[in-house]
């Protein structure tokens, strides 16, 4: 819910207007601009949309002074502590928790559209083995729309559950896929007597003459993975998914648009970073102690620690610590680099001006610590985020359906030349 009971005066020249104040739920202000142009002529610029809301949304909240991330009003710990991440995507797209009927028929449906269409299946062939998982799984969410059209409007109720739940049950099968390809492996069929991240780690381990029965330790740590990692308000992947889907672009364009946002280094990448920071202490080309110096100089950026949203802690991070931690000890995993990064984290969380700067290990530093645990390869890395991430982007795609009647189409500043003559 939201208000525009106040106004903001706004003075230019001889002209004073007056435009609305809109507060959300959670006490947000903001100016609402849409008619600025019409009354003044004029536009604002705001690099980056830092300071800009795009739409009005009710699927996720952050105060980042505040350490809080909520899910339709819940907080993260609280979901993270009593739910999986099936019922997680329900309530991100849908705005409820499911009920235990609603649960089950979900999972019935995910489990039933878990299989790819054989043709699909070919595309696979015809990547090389070089090509990167990311965009591979692009490129094949962007063709599931090739086979069923009824799907690509979804535009009744049915048709977007179905479509929804064709995107988050395939995209772990596709993911498998893009790595078993990337290995010159057989592809592996899901197995519809596993949960959801069990199947995905079977999909991605098992061999012909040895099936791999996946730890629950594994698989715990892995759904709550994807559950952290579920939504993120307006980020920049979800960003595009919701603009792609201004243009009525069906699900399956918009969601793959945002896997190929998220490919971005500076987006879905921070956790393989993590990874390559501590090779390189690893590798000795410098010392913990070293790499602090010259984080301090401004020579290194410290992977995986501060967050441009939380200027705190970031909530996410304590729990990935907790299910590192406890993973580690159950798969008695005995590993140099992550024993480089626990040093890494006791030096860092000490030292004043990391503390100074609010350099606190955010959710990368801990999800790239799992992931290895995991066996899973740093350039699948951006893959298992954007498995995670599905659900956020199919909720938002849909909320921009419902609620943004026009299409996206910011404005600029020319700073080019003027008119010129040949």
């Amino acid at each position: 819910m939201h208000n525009m009971t106040k106004k903001v005066t706004i003075s230019f020249d001889d002209k004073t207007i007056e435009l609305p104040l809109i507060v959300g739920s959670e006490g947000e202000r903001a100016i609402d601009i849409s008619s600025l142009r019409a009354k003044t002529g004029l536009i604002t610029l705001d690099s980056g949309y830092a300071n800009t809301a795009s739409c009005l949304s009710s699927i996720t909240f952050i105060d980042g002074e505040k350490s809080i991330l909520n899910y339709r009003g819940y907080p993260i710990k609280m979901l993270a502590e009593g739910y999986d991440f099936i019922s997680i995507a329900w309530l991100l797209i849908f705005g409820e928790l499911p009920t235990t009927e609603e649960r089950s028929s979900f999972r019935k449906i995910l489990t039933k559209e878990e299989l790819l269409h054989e043709n699909l299946l070919h595309h696979f062939k015809a990547f090389p083995d070089y090509g990167h998982p990311m965009a591979m799984l692009s490129a094949v969410v962007n063709s599931m729309g090739c086979y069923d059209q009824t799907l690509l409007e979804a535009g009744h109720p049915k048709d977007f559950l179905l479509s929804a739940s064709i995107i988050i049950s395939k995209i772990r099968t596709i993911a498998a896929c893009t790595y078993r390809k990337s290995m010159g492996l057989p592809l592996n069929y899901p197995n519809p007597a596993h949960s959801y991240s069990a199947n995905f780690l079977h999909m991605m381990f098992s061999l012909p003459h040895k099936e791999h029965v996946p730890n629950p330790d594994a698989v715990k740590a892995l759904d709550l993975f994807f559950l952290l990692h579920a939504d993120h308000e307006q980020n920049c992947s979800c960003s595009t998914v919701r603009m792609v889907g201004s243009s009525n672009a069906s699900i399956f364009a918009s969601v793959s648009a945002g896997i190929s946002a998220l490919w971005g280094p500076l987006h879905g990448g921070a956790n393989a970073a993590v990874i390559e920071m501590l090779e390189s202490i690893q590798n000795g080309e410098h010392t913990i102690d070293e790499l602090l110096e010259l984080v301090k100089q401004k020579k290194k950026k410290l992977m995986g620690f501060g967050h441009r949203v939380y200027k705190n802690i970031d909530p996410r991070a304590n729990l990935l610590k907790t299910a590192a931690e406890n993973l580690l000890e159950k798969l008695k995993i005995a590993d140099p680099l992550l024993d480089i990064a626990m040093e890494l984290y006791e030096k860092a969380t000490k030292d004043s001006y990391c503390i100074e700067k609010n350099l606190h290990p955010n959710v990368d530093f801990y999800s790239g610590i799992v992931l290895r645990a995991l066996n899973i390869p740093v350039n699948m890395f951006p893959v298992m985020f954007a498995i995670g991430r599905t659900p956020g982007w199919i909720a938002h795609w849909h909320e921009g359906q419902l609620n943004d009647k026009k299409i996206q189409r910011p404005r600029q500043v020319y700073v080019g030349e003027t008119l010129r003559s040949l």
